[in-house]
């Protein structure tokens, strides 16, 4: 397992675990997910044409599945989009709260 597939499962892993992990946005999440379902299907193909890659292809099925919910939640869910956007609009406002504080040492 050493293919271009499985190179492109790796990198796509990496930059989507990277899209989440910064924070970045709803759709930047939303888009990390979608990444991480593409790279899913990615490795269980890989692992489905490997002599001994089943434990690979399941852990991507049930990955895949897991992933799916994530773009639900943030691309394609109204409601959960209401949720996000009213507690990112929260956030921006702690931000700024926080932001004109007094300097404490």
């Amino acid at each position: 397992m050493n293919g271009p597939l499985e190179w492109f499962g790796a990198i796509g892993a990496i930059i989507a675990a990277a899209m989440i992990a910064a924070d970045l946005g709803r759709k930047v999440t939303g888009w990390g997910f979608v990444l991480f379902c593409v790279v899913s299907v990615a490795w269980i193909v890989s692992g489905l044409s490997a002599k001994d890659g089943q434990p690979i292809a399941v852990q991507n099925a049930i990955l895949l599945l897991i992933n799916a919910y994530g773009v639900w939640q943030f691309l394609l869910s109204r409601k959960k989009k209401r949720e996000i956007d009213k507690a990112e609009e929260i956030a921006a406002e702690a931000r700024q709260d926080v932001a004109d504080e007094p300097a404490t040492s």
